[in-house]
């Protein structure tokens, strides 16, 4: 999981993690960490989110250090846990954040960006065509899944994605890479009955991604369940036939709530109106 020989470039930290996955040359993706950044506490450093509570003047100069690290344009999404998909254009990068918690493009130096500090980014590469994307996946972008009117996340960028590369969801699927960055892990992930039923109702292994809270008494209330959020996301690809999956194995290294010295985790933080920064999963093209 440790980052892999950045470039020898200035703004490129070297606790940034670069995904370790056999994306095409043309591709490249990293995921940063909180350091890097010109943020004090509670978000320091490298804080990329501007609804926060951190200066909109320091959140614009840590986006710029990413800008200048990566040689591409960030582009940034207002993300609200849907499954809303925007496919990234030239103007794109001129433009306020669109409501979306996914991003595709086939356009060179546009990076699909996406922000998170406990869900799960996702980040999809084609193998053959220049095609792509970067998903937000907390648990309610998955469970949309189960409900009629909403495909959930993954399957909805997935969708646009195969459409950009000119082919259907079952051709593209085995030409498609995925990388899973960190996310809140499965010893800290605490979920309520409902969760667990939901996800059930539309896998039948599902309920391998979920164990009862140790130390609850029998029989005491709603029973609470800790959730495998990874687990679940690399279900939910092989569902959608793409078998080859990078990343986040769901151990502990991942996880952002017990590794607080190198990522930002909402859970873990922002109690008792406290704050936490945001990181990023960024993927573009040369």
């Amino acid at each position: 999981m440790a980052a892999l020989n950045p470039p020898l470039n200035p703004h490129w930290h070297p606790d940034w993690l670069i995904p370790q996955w056999p994306a095409p040359a043309h591709v490249r993706a990293v995921f940063t960490t909180r350091a890097g950044g010109c943020s004090p506490a509670p978000w320091d450093s490298l804080n990329l989110g501007d609804h926060v509570g951190d200066a909109p003047a320091r959140v614009a100069d840590n986006r710029q250090t990413l800008a200048l690290a990566t040689g591409c344009q960030p582009v940034f999404v207002q993300q609200v846990h849907c499954q809303q998909v925007v496919v990234l254009e030239p103007a794109s990068a001129g433009q306020g954040g669109q409501v979306a918690d996914a991003a595709v493009a086939r356009q060179r130096g546009l990076g699909c960006t996406i922000m998170v500090a406990d869900c799960l980014p996702v980040l999809l590469a084609h193998l053959d065509e220049p095609v792509v994307a970067a998903a937000h996946a907390g648990w309610r972008g998955l469970a949309g899944a189960q409900s009629p009117a909403s495909a959930g996340v993954l399957a909805a960028v997935f969708e646009r994605f195969s459409e950009l590369a000119g082919q259907s969801p079952h051709q593209a699927a085995g030409r498609t890479i995925a990388w899973l960055g960190p996310c809140i892990g499965p010893a800290a992930f605490e979920v309520g009955a409902e969760v667990k039923a939901a996800f059930e109702a539309w896998h039948p292994n599902a309920g391998t991604c979920f164990v009862a809270r140790p130390g609850q008494p029998p029989a005491v209330g709603t029973p609470k369940y800790l959730a495998d959020l990874a687990g679940l996301a690399r279900l939910q690809l092989r569902a959608l036939g793409i078998t080859a999956v990078y990343g986040n194995d769901s151990s502990a290294g991942w996880c952002t709530v017990s590794q607080a010295s190198q990522f930002f985790s909402h859970r873990r933080d922002a109690g008792g109106g406290r704050s936490t920064g945001r990181m990023a999963a960024c993927i573009w093209q040369i």
